[in-house]
């Protein structure tokens, strides 16, 4: 099996596999990285949702070999402390409920932010719209988007 280098969360990591494994089996699997979740494993939940350069991406459907050098950011590294004005965001308007797709929301609202830093509520829906939530906390994560933004 070749090796890979892969940069995650701003560090140099090599692992050994397949260049068709899932980052997301990589991330969860080889490195410990439990944040990013499996959903449905065909890219349409958002739950396994990472940074590739900045870009929110499918961790479920990106191949290691499609990775190259570019940066992985996962919910991990989003903000070590968790203090990200996003997840600050999230706790002040008591978005989760049962929890398990909030990796993948925050990942993906923190690109939309770092596109769009003041938001509209369609532009929110736009991007936040491969996102599911089965608990439809949606009014919540749009409040906390606007106030990570400094709108709320």
């Amino acid at each position: 099996m070749p090796a890979y280098t892969l940069r995650i969360n701003g560090a140099s990591r090599q692992v050994d596999v397949d260049g068709e494994t899932r980052l997301l089996w990589v991330l969860r699997d080889i490195l410990n990285l439990t944040g990013t979740k499996f959903g449905c494993g065909i890219a349409q939940c958002g739950a396994c949702t990472v940074h590739l350069d900045g870009a929110a991406v499918r961790a479920c459907t990106t191949r290691v070999a499609q990775v190259g050098t570019r940066e992985v950011t996962t919910i991990e590294g989003l903000a070590p402390g968790g203090d990200h004005p996003l997840q600050t965001a999230w706790i002040a308007e008591d978005v989760p409920q049962c929890g398990y797709c909030q990796s993948g929301q925050l990942m993906a609202a923190a690109a939309l932010l770092a596109k769009t830093p003041k938001p509209s509520d369609g532009e929110i829906d736009t991007a936040m719209a491969g996102n599911i939530c089965r608990c439809g906390t949606y009014d919540r994560i749009r409040r906390a988007i606007h106030r990570a933004a400094g709108e709320g």
